[in-house]
């Protein structure tokens, strides 16, 4: 029988009551991990009852008690808790909490990696925790947890002897990329991109550049920026990183002159094999998630990887076994034995996550290097991309001639701003319009056949989830009657 490899701590009682200037009290204990939310806490983990303006994490000290938590961290003692609960009582549990972020970024010795921009950093963020961990031990922020509270939950939940940590960080206004970048304090920080995203909250792209650019504010003279050469906002970036006094600016893309550059791209429906030059040495390795944006991305990585004193050809190497992060490219066979277009399968492509512009574009084009056996269709389902200020009608509109190079046969539609992306396609591409994902959900399932592909985009707020969750249902025997799709 294996046996089970012990956790490493991350926190005793003493050493977290030091660093959160709290009182420790109950039993001693120790945590092997942190975490906000008793849903995902494991046991062993530092449960933190936080605060906000329309919950209490201190109500669900007593769950996160039963289900394991070593202990929880708390500003008072919850009704209901005995006495001798193992707790660490403090004033604030969001500043504790942020204190903890600090004195772990302070006891590493690893390689901080910080991600920021404006489509790409979840993907980055995971090339990164590939590359790297062929490397050594490599720590990375959970899913999307890049704001005030999810920086220093990863923060406080790095291992002190990791060689390396990433960590991306997020905004959607002016001043957030600045705080978690002090406190993060990255070796290496990587603006994927900038784009015209959170306009609703910007006047320009070039705010939203400013913006990106926060994160060199928690960097020393000695860390090294990573930039897209590519990006009409890289000379802007540029200064910035100047005249933050960093000294070591690396960039990555197509063009000329690049310290990583991509020479040739071999695209694929499910991946890529890339040909690039990274600081004069030619390399080649296979991309398992498709895409030329993806391929782009991977450069940075690279030149990440090179920055932190990795092997190359290791880091590279381990590309290949990449997977796509749900709700970003993840695909998936869905059969249809009963369905009324008649048996088969087809193929879905979840993007349901977020979208903007940029990435639709990104998306349609990978759909469009995917080729539908004869007869089949390629089939993009799209929700509202939300926060796009006053130009969001144009935007929106303006993506049909993305998909109509991209030679994607039906779109599908819902939201009052994919409205006039529905209008501005050709009549024989257009499926159907809904109000809302929930109305289309069925009209996309009434509409598809065998060996169709499948793409279903949208932001968070649009729910287009619910359409994935609908098509992979396909596989059981439908209603007794389906609805007609409508082109209206």
């Amino acid at each position: 029988m294996t046996p089970v490899q012990a956790k490493t701590v991350l926190w005793t009682a003493a050493d977290a009551a030091a660093a959160a200037n709290g009182r420790a009290q109950g039993a001693d204990w120790a945590a092997t991990g942190v975490s906000i939310n008793t849903r995902t806490l494991n046991p062993g983990d530092l449960f933190v009852a936080l605060k906000g303006p329309n919950f209490d994490g201190h109500a669900f000290v007593g769950t996160a008690l039963e289900r394991g938590a070593a202990a929880c961290l708390v500003s008072q003692v919850p009704d209901g808790v005995a006495a001798d609960a193992p707790l660490l009582v403090v004033d604030d549990t969001l500043a504790a909490l942020e204190d903890l972020a600090r004195v772990a970024r302070l006891n590493t010795t690893a390689k901080v990696i910080a991600v920021t921009g404006s489509v790409g950093k979840t993907s980055t963020k995971e090339f990164l925790r590939t590359a790297l961990g062929a490397l050594g031990t490599t720590f990375a922020t959970e899913g999307n947890l890049n704001n005030h509270l999810g920086l220093p939950l990863s923060l406080a939940s790095l291992p002190a002897d990791a060689r390396f940590g990433v960590f991306e960080l997020g905004m959607n206004h002016a001043g957030e990329i600045g705080p978690l970048s002090r406190m993060a304090r990255p070796d290496i920080a990587i603006i994927t991109t900038v784009e015209a995203v959170h306009l609703e909250f910007f006047a320009s792209v070039e705010g939203i550049a400013d913006a990106k650019a926060e994160i060199f504010e928690g960097m020393s003279r000695q860390g090294t920026a990573i930039l897209n050469r590519d990006n009409p906002q890289y000379a802007r970036l540029l200064a910035a990183a100047r005249t933050q006094g960093i000294g070591h600016v690396l960039s990555f893309g197509a063009t000329a002159g690049a310290d990583a550059r991509l020479i040739d791209l071999d695209l694929g429906p499910t991946g890529s094999d890339v040909t690039a030059e990274i600081q004069g040495q030619v390399i080649r390795y296979t991309l398992a998630v498709p895409g030329r944006h993806q391929a782009l991305n991977s450069l940075a990585v690279l030149l990440a990887v090179s920055a932190a004193g990795g092997d190359l050809a290791t880091a590279a190497q381990a590309l290949a076994t990449l997977a796509p992060v749900k709700g970003r490219g993840v695909r998936q066979t869905v059969p249809l034995p009963t369905h009324p277009h008649g048996g088969g399968s087809l193929t879905l492509i979840d993007e349901s996550y977020n979208a903007s512009p940029v990435s639709v574009a990104a998306s349609a084009d990978v759909l469009g290097h995917t080729q539908p056996e004869p007869g089949s269709r390629r089939v993009a389902v799209l929700g509202d991309m939300l926060e796009l200020g006053p130009d969001s009608p144009k935007l929106h509109a303006g993506l049909a001639d993305v998909l109509v190079a991209a030679d994607v046969h039906l779109v599908f539609t819902c939201g009052p701003n994919m409205r006039h992306l529905f209008d501005r396609l050709p009549p024989e591409r257009r499926g159907a319009h809904a109000d809302t994902s929930a109305e289309l959900a069925p009209l996309v399932g009434a509409a598809v056949r065998a060996n169709d592909i499948v793409m279903v985009k949208g932001s968070a707020g649009s729910r287009m989830a619910l359409v994935v969750d609908a098509l992979k249902a396909l596989d059981h025997p439908p209603p007794s009657s389906s609805p007609a799709v409508s082109g209206s």
